[in-house]
């Protein structure tokens, strides 16, 4: 079968009428540095340019940089940067699908292959824009790094790194500095990769001029995204091959609702004009609201179960919806715990909440729970955690179902093996293999040590699990009764299965 690339969109080759495939844009200037390659950003940020360019609002494309030694960029290239994306969901009550073939990508750069192609990238005058999605764990400060490795370990000492190189090949030309947008799903992700990189830059004992022009020439902004993206389709692929007419290896699916939420000055609307090709986009002086209803409900949902339905064998968000008891463990998560410990408007909160449900039934997205469950660890401390312990502020008892899903994201790591990044587990469907961060991965295991198989040595994982003051930002042994809840339900899950031990939390209502 013939291969989706340049060749293919320029030739003679005749595209269904349900895809929309327009001409290969030769002609546009690389415009935007954007570290990750992975599906979410695809399906995102360069779906939105690509609406950009075609309508003449933006003109130019993407250059991408894989963030990890191993990723996509060698597909990228091989498939010229292009791919194809299947959007799908209700508009106007109906249920939409739309096929489209994305040319918004220039090329892909390996920067553990070669990093000076990355700060070649810096020397070009018009690539003004960063954006990046390197999860929730990419902004971080990492004492390892270093200006003089090729490249810096972190994303933020790749970041610092680029802009060191900008600086000195334009002189410090203070028209010279960067747009950067990060998409990472942390609070303030812009104020945060800021501090990193000015923290680095006077570690790295770089110069004064760099560190002003840094912190005045470039402009971070925080931002909030929204879509989900389950990726590529395995269960569909070869009959989505089949009707297309060629082999995608980048093939990306995602649900037509989006939003993206970009704090800042409006007049930066102008440079990326995404209000005028009638894109969801939301530019304000506070996120505050935005972020805390959408990380809470929409992605603290899908942490918070993700673990719990896993290793119940089930598999996709929708599945789990409507699965009598997953379903009611979802809702009751929401509406009973989360939506209670968040100080927001309540009426504004139910209304966001009976969205996000919808959207989880949307019955052509098959997001799975292995997806989700990528680098859990940092994504149940950013995204869970905080509704946990507003609950315990608010409400002096433990949420039942907030503190099962940190029992079940720990169950997920009892047995099994560690490869680098990997964690290859069981559960009764047979093995699988998830990804997290190699120091979380340690500490799961290191938890599980202190079990022997009793109630008693349950109870003592849970200490441990919760005081590690370095994770999770404070020693949560401090809260009022979490550990012993933590310990019950950890030995409920271990020694009855996950299904038991559901019904058992179903059983116990609001909370305790």
């Amino acid at each position: 079968m013939l291969a989706l690339n340049k060749a293919l969109l320029t030739g003679d080759f005749s595209f269904p009428p349900n895809l929309e495939a327009g001409p290969y844009p030769d002609n546009l200037p690389e415009r935007v540095l954007q570290f990750g390659e992975g599906n979410f950003l695809r399906a995102f940020v360069d779906w939105m340019i690509h609406e950009l360019n075609k309508k003449g609002l933006f003109q130019g494309r993407v250059v991408v940089v894989q963030p990890l030694a191993q990723g996509l960029v060698d597909k990228i290239n091989k498939q010229d940067g292009l791919y194809t994306l299947i959007l799908r969901g209700y508009q106007d009550g109906q249920m939409v699908e739309k096929r489209e073939i994305i040319t918004s990508i220039s090329r892909g750069i390996n920067p553990y292959e070669d990093w000076q192609a990355v700060l070649r990238c810096a020397e070009d005058p018009r690539i003004d824009i960063v954006i990046s999605n390197t999860t929730e764990a990419g902004i971080i400060f990492d004492h390892g790094d270093s200006l003089t490795a090729a490249p810096p370990r972190s994303f933020p000492g790749k970041l610092t790194a680029y802009l060191y190189h900008r600086y000195k090949h334009f002189q410090g030309d203070p028209d010279k500095g960067m747009l950067i947008l990060p998409c990472e799903l942390i609070d303030r992700n812009g104020d945060n990769l800021k501090e990193i990189t000015l923290r680095l830059a006077e570690e790295w004992g770089l110069p004064g001029g760099f560190r002003q022009w840094l912190k005045e020439a470039n402009i971070f902004l925080n931002t909030l995204v929204d879509r989900v993206v389950p990726g590529y389709p395995r269960d569909e692929a070869e009959q989505l091959a089949g009707e297309l007419g060629y082999q995608d290896d980048l093939l990306d699916t995602g649900e037509l609702f989006h939003l993206w939420v970009i704090e800042g000055p409006t007049h930066l609307k102008e440079k990326l004009p995404f209000h005028a090709a009638g894109l969801n986009v939301i530019w304000t002086d506070d996120m505050t609201p935005y972020r805390t209803r959408k990380v809470r409900i929409l992605n603290g949902a899908h942490t918070a179960t993700a673990a719990v339905a896993f290793l119940s064998g089930v598999d996709t968000v929708r599945e789990a919806v409507e699965h009598p008891r997953l379903g009611r463990f979802i809702e009751e998560l929401i509406y009973n715990e989360v939506i209670p410990a968040t100080d927001l408007d309540e009426g504004m909160l139910t209304e966001f909440a009976g969205e996000v449900l919808q959207r989880f039934r949307n019955p052509y997205i098959v997001h799975r729970w292995q997806s989700i469950l990528l680098n859990t660890t940092s994504k149940y401390k950013t995204r869970v955690l905080p509704s946990l312990l507003d609950y315990v502020a608010k409400k002096k008892a433990v949420p039942a179902k907030l503190t099962f899903s940190l029992a079940a994201t720990a169950a997920l790591f009892k047995d099994g093996r560690v490869n680098g990044r990997q964690f290859q587990g069981k559960r009764p469907q047979g093995e699988f293999i998830i990804e997290d961060d190699p120091e979380a991965l340690a500490f799961w295991q290191a938890a599980w040590q202190q079990y022997k198989g009793t109630a008693e040595s349950a109870r003592e994982v849970a200490p441990y699990i919760l005081g590690n003051s370095e994770l999770w930002g404070k020693d949560l042994n401090s809260v009022p009764g979490l550990a012993e809840k933590l310990g019950v339900y950890l030995q409920e899950i271990v020694t009855g299965g996950m299904a038991a031990a559901l019904e058992k939390v179903l059983a116990e209502g609001e909370g305790a």
